[in-house]
Parts: C-alpha cells; structure tokens; sequence
C-alpha cells in the first residue's frame, strides 16, 4: 500500500482512538475539516506545523504518526514473515510453527 495512504490511515486510527469526527480535529488543529480527509485517504499530505499539531492532539510524538506498520496490507505481512523466517535457525523455525500452528487451530 503507498505510504501516504498508510500514512492516513494512522491518522485516522488516531483520531477514532481519540473519539474525535474530522470536524473536531480540524478545529482543533485549526484547518478545514476537508483538508483531514484529504489526509486520512491519502490524497495529500500536509505541513510539519500540522504535524506537530496532529501530535499535540493526539498527545504523542511527531514519529508516532509515522508508526504504520501494523497497517500494512495482507500480502506486504506475509512477505516480510517469509523474509524473517528465511533467515530464522531452525530451532527457531519449530517454536515459530510449533506457535502457530496453536494459534491459527
């Protein structure tokens, strides 16, 4: 998924995680409400003066909203798995199956 739209996405969980609308964090941060949905859906970007905004708002650092790893699509998660597991050991390789194989039973 492209970065920008993962990038909104995290906004965007943000934001719910706040219980805040688009209208409420708009104001909050002083710009029209358009302007964070254009954002959340990845259609632009924005200023480090809303970034930091964003952050205050949020009550996180600035790089926190740059944490979108846990976001990415299905088929970028089970890459990096098989990137990791390429370079697993091999008794590392049985507990990793031996894990899930119990979670996915």
């Amino acid at each position: 998924m492209d970065k920008l739209k993962l990038f909104g996405k995290r906004i965007k969980e943000l934001r719910k995680k706040n219980n805040m609308t688009q209208e409420q964090l708009a104001e909050k941060i002083g710009v029209y409400q358009k302007q964070i949905g254009n954002i959340e859906t990845g259609t632009c970007f924005t200023t480090f003066q809303t970034l930091e905004k964003l952050a205050n708002v949020f009550n996180v650092d600035i790089e926190e909203l740059f944490r979108i790893s846990h976001l990415n699509s299905r088929e970028e998660i089970i890459n990096d798995i098989n990137t990791l597991m390429q370079n697993a050991k091999d008794t590392d390789l049985k507990i990793i199956q031996r894990v899930v194989h119990s979670i996915l039973q």
